[in-house]
């Protein structure tokens, strides 16, 4: 009896033991994490992705799976995050759910792994400028070089990384004629070993994985990085630059501090913000463009304009320091310098009587004859009489005529003091006289 209530007790036990242990417990010990890469490839988004990435590693995490539907981006950002993801200590894994262009085919190849859905596409990822064209021979050299690079890493054939990017390269078996840059569907992009995979969804994907009872994290941008991305945008900045720009100098015009002033430093101390969350800014810049303000609000009460261009200076060089790139800042000032003087003088000239704050600020009323205003008053009545110089006139000085002082000048000789002299010429405040000899010492 007592055998049997041993050996019931360990079998409790055992029941208890087993019931603590969770069912597929492995697997549950995996942790993956999920991140989007959408949208426009910019510094905001590298700085996501760093947090992203340090996260999963703190974790301990088995994978981390990228869904990238991307258009493409900035190549700088590109290549920063391309770097992140090959030196990441965690497997990383691109999850093409749409599209992966350009900068986004380039992040993705980076990735140890590439899975696709049915119909998503790499590839088309040529280097261009901000304004469309395609990039100096410098620039595409190194994208070149990059692009294959990438595709090294994780034993891929460079030549495909290289179609894509170089439209000289053709590969007629993919329908990539002359001048065209590759892009590979999910088929092709199997067929030519750039995937492992094309799955439906998410779920099918860590089933073939293995992970499908993982403990699944997905991280999502938080607010301050999607204001950094959209901020840090190229075409966001030189918006952000002449709004602030154009809102500081209306407000130069305007008594007090009001509403331009405010949205002008709202906007660039936003630029700020975007571009430290980003990574690209430090408190320095912020303190730079600080001091600088003061300078120019210190120019109002200190003559001699040092203090100005001091502040000018340190503004510009607070931007060109939270800049990324010095050539894309340089044009978006000049933009934003250009833009604001013309709104400017669009606001003045044609909107000027009809906005109330301009009313204020811009004199629109004339001294007209019309309407009583007499800036010099004309004495053609004078023409003929005749005087004496009170004062020598150097040809300028005083003469009397009729008791009635005037300032006059000869027509050029020297007239001494108490000669008689004639009124030849009056022209507004101009009155001119000549010396009338005298017919006594003549003879």
């Amino acid at each position: 009896m007592k055998k049997v209530r041993t050996l019931a007790v360990l079998l409790f036990a055992a029941g208890l033991f087993l019931m603590l242990i969770p069912f597929n417990g492995f697997a549950k010990n995996k942790i993956v994490y999920v991140v989007p890469i959408e949208e426009t490839v910019e510094k905001g988004l590298y700085a996501f992705l760093k947090r992203s990435v340090s996260e999963a590693e703190e974790a301990g995490a088995d994978a981390v799976i990228f869904e990238v539907n991307s258009p493409g981006g900035a190549v700088d950002a590109a290549a920063e995050i391309g770097k992140l993801l090959s030196s990441a200590k965690v497997k990383t894994i691109a999850f093409i759910n749409n599209k992966a262009l350009s900068a986004g085919a380039y992040i993705s190849l980076n990735a140890d792994e590439i899975y696709m859905v049915p119909g998503a596409t790499i590839g088309s990822a040529a280097v261009i400028d901000q304004n469309g064209n395609a990039a100096g021979k410098k620039a595409e050299s190194y994208w070149f070089a990059a692009m294959q690079s990438a595709a090294k890493i994780n034993g891929r054939d460079p030549i495909y990384a290289l179609a894509m990017a170089d439209e000289k390269i053709e590969l007629p078996q993919y329908g990539d004629g002359k001048d065209d840059l590759l892009t590979l569907t999910s088929d092709q992009a199997i067929e030519a070993g750039y995937a492992e995979g094309i799955v439906k969804n998410l779920d099918e994907l860590l089933k073939v994985l293995g992970l499908d009872q993982a403990d699944i994290r997905t991280i999502n941008e938080s607010f301050a990085e999607k204001v950094a991305r959209f901020i840090t945008h190229p075409i966001v900045i030189p918006i952000l630059l002449t709004v602030g720009s154009l809102g500081l100098v209306v407000e130069l015009f305007s008594p007090g501090f009001g509403l331009p002033g405010f949205i002008g430093l709202s906007t660039l101390l936003l630029f700020f913000y975007g571009h430290l969350v980003a990574g690209l800014a430090g408190y320095e810049t912020i303190i730079l463009f600080v001091i600088g303000v003061g300078l120019i609000l210190l120019e109002f009460f200190i003559a001699g304009g040092i203090a100005g261009i001091l502040g000018f200076v340190l503004i510009i060089a607070s931007l060109f320091l939270s800049a990324e790139n010095a050539v894309h800042m340089g044009i978006s000032l000049l933009i934003a310098i250009g833009v604001s003087i013309l709104a400017f003088i669009l606001l003045v000239k044609v909107f000027g009587k009809k906005i109330r704050l301009f009313r204020k600020i811009i004199l629109t009323d004339s001294t007209s004859t019309e309407k009583g205003y007499v800036s010099n008053k004309s004495r053609p009545e004078l023409i003929g009489l005749e005087g004496y110089a009170l004062t020598a006139l150097r040809p300028a000085g005083t003469i009397v005529i009729n008791n009635e002082r005037l300032d006059v000048v000869s027509e050029g000789s020297f007239i001494q003091k108490n000669t008689r002299v004639r009124v030849i010429k009056a022209e507004g405040p101009r009155i001119v006289v000549r010396e009338i000899p005298d017919l006594k010492n003549e003879d």
